[in-house]
């Protein structure tokens, strides 16, 4: 097939193929990714196409072969997915005390939180903190003494009274 050939070709043939394809899967989206995606590879063997002399069977064959390798590939993702996310036997329900850190913490600018976090949570070095966010040393060491100070501020216990100065 010429270009030419082909073009005609998809406009005279892939609203039929779309609506056969809609039919066999039930889903139009699909059914349109599939086609198109089968247009793609006919394009590709355009001059094959022409010998075959049956075009139009081989999009839908094509077609239908994607959609099926498709619907396995989400089957078995699906599969997988359940088999590797067993529900744990017990989760406790976080307490008042991981609430207000949360709180406390959204509170933060974000570079500070980032900062806080990387530092504390992922064990990172300034230094690595710094490659990670791309900013200095000294920085990341300012926005971990100022987020530091906040969540010291922000949580503060109003139960537990401050040692009286001697």
């Amino acid at each position: 097939m010429t270009v030419e050939e082909f073009e005609e070709f998809y406009a005279q043939t892939v609203a039929r193929l779309t609506g056969q394809l809609y039919v066999m899967l039930g889903d139009l989206h699909e059914a349109q990714d599939v086609v198109a995606e089968a247009y793609v590879k006919g394009w590709t063997r355009r001059a094959q196409l022409d010998r075959e002399g049956q075009p139009e069977a081989w999009i839908r064959t094509v077609a239908w072969r994607l959609a099926v390798s498709r619907w396995r590939f989400r089957r078995r993702s699906a599969e997988a997915w359940r088999r590797g996310t067993a529900p744990p036997a017990h989760v406790e329900a976080p307490g008042p005390e991981h609430l207000v850190l949360v709180d406390a913490l959204r509170g933060l600018p974000a570079q500070q939180r980032r900062s806080l976090t990387l530092h504390y949570l992922c064990d990172l070095t300034v230094e690595q903190v710094a490659v990670e966010t791309g900013l200095s040393a000294s920085t990341v060491k300012t926005h971990l003494v100022r987020g530091r100070a906040a969540l010291a501020d922000r949580l503060h216990d109003p139960r537990i009274e401050e040692a009286p100065d001697v």
